[in-house]
C-alpha cells in the first residue's frame, strides 16, 4: 500500500526531527494570555455572538482543551504502539526502531501536554476540567479490534499534519510559544503519521474482507465515543468562560455550547475524516469505505 514509506527511511527522518522538552517549554515558562492561543479556523470564536475580549478567553479555553485532548489521546496510542511492537522485536530491527522511537515520542508529548497544562494553569488563574479519566478512555478505544484503532490513530495523525500546516504555520496573531509548541509537535507527529500507515498495512495485510470491514466499523464505533465526549467537554468550557466573564443568558449559552461543539467536532473528527492521505488509506482497504465515510462526514463539519 504504502511504498512510498519505509521504516527505516521513517527512523532516519524521525532522528532529525527530534527536539527536548526543556527546549520547547522551559518548566518556568510564561505564555502570552493578550493572544489567542488556536487560528480561528479551529477555534471558531469570531461568530460566537462575543464581545473581543470574551472571544478570546473562549479561545485560549480551547487551546488548553487542544492540547489537553491529544494529551488525553496520545495516552493510548503510547501502549497500542508498545503493544505492536513487542511481538517484533526479533524482527526486523529498522521497523522495531521506528515502533521504539514512536513509543518514545508520544510519552516525550504527553509528558510535554502536562507540562503546557500546568503552565496554562498559573497564568490563566482558573482550572480548566478537561474529560476523562484518561485510563477509561483509553480502556475503551483499546478494547476495539486493532485494525479499528490504528485507524483511529491514523486519522489523529493525519489531522494533527492538517492543523499544523493549513492553520497554525501561516497565523502571525497566535501565542509564540504556543505556536512553537505545536510545530515541534507536528514535526514528530509527521513521521508517526507514516509509521501507523505501515501498521494499517501489515494489520490489514492478512485479514478477511469481513475483519477489515468489522476494523471499519469499530473506527466508526471509536470516532462516536469520541464524539460523546466533545459534547461534556464543550459544556465544560462554557462553564469556564462563565467563570471569567459571567453568566450568559441561558439561550445564549445553550447557542454557544452547541456552536462550540461544532467547532471541537470539526477539528478533531471532521478535518481528520476530510484529509486526503487517510481517505487514500481507507480506499485501499475498500472504496466502500469512502462512500460510507462520506455520508457522515457532513455533520462534522
Amino acid at each position: 500500500m504504502y511504498r512510498t514509506f519505509s521504516y527505516d527511511g521513517v527512523l532516519a527522518a524521525s532522528q532529525r526531527a527530534t527536539w527536548q522538552l526543556d527546549d520547547v517549554l522551559p518548566p518556568d515558562a510564561e505564555l502570552d494570555f493578550s493572544r489567542p492561543f488556536l487560528p480561528e479556523a479551529l477555534a471558531r470564536t469570531a461568530h460566537s455572538g462575543l464581545a473581543s475580549g470574551e472571544c478570546l478567553v473562549l479561545n485560549q479555553i480551547r487551546g488548553h482543551e487542544y492540547l489537553a485532548l491529544f494529551g488525553l489521546v496520545e495516552e493510548f496510542i503510547l501502549p497500542f504502539v508498545l503493544d505492536h511492537a513487542r511481538p517484533l522485536l526479533n524482527g526486523d530491527d529498522h521497523r522495531v526502531r521506528a515502533l521504539l522511537q514512536f513509543a518514545g515520542e508520544e510519552a516525550k508529548h504527553i509528558h510535554l501536554f502536562r507540562r503546557f497544562a500546568a503552565t496554562f494553569t498559573r497564568g490563566f488563574s482558573e482550572h480548566c476540567p478537561v474529560i476523562g479519566p484518561a485510563e477509561d478512555i483509553g480502556r475503551a478505544v483499546l478494547a476495539h479490534r486493532p485494525l479499528s484503532v490504528a485507524l483511529a490513530i491514523l486519522h489523529i495523525e493525519w489531522m494533527t499534519q492538517a492543523h499544523y500546516l493549513e492553520s497554525v504555520r501561516g497565523d502571525r496573531e497566535i501565542e509564540a510559544r504556543f505556536k512553537s509548541l505545536l510545530r515541534h509537535h507536528w514535526m514528530e507527529e509527521a513521521q508517526h503519521a507514516r509509521i501507523d500507515a505501515l501498521m494499517v498495512e501489515a494489520l490489514a495485510e492478512n485479514l478477511a474482507a469481513a475483519d477489515i470491514e468489522a476494523g471499519f466499523s469499530g473506527y466508526l464505533d471509536i470516532i462516536r465515543f469520541l464524539d460523546g465526549g466533545l459534547v461534556e467537554q464543550s459544556k465544560m468550557n462554557i462553564a469556564v468562560l462563565e467563570g471569567r466573564v459571567g453568566a450568559l443568558p441561558p439561550a445564549a449559552r445553550d447557542d454557544l455550547t452547541r456552536q462550540q461543539y461544532q467547532a471541537s467536532r470539526w477539528t478533531f473528527l471532521g478535518s481528520g475524516m476530510a484529509h486526503p492521505r487517510f481517505r487514500q488509506t481507507l480506499a485501499r482497504l475498500s472504496p466502500d469505505f469512502i462512500d460510507r465515510l462520506d455520508e457522515i462526514a457532513p455533520a462534522y463539519c
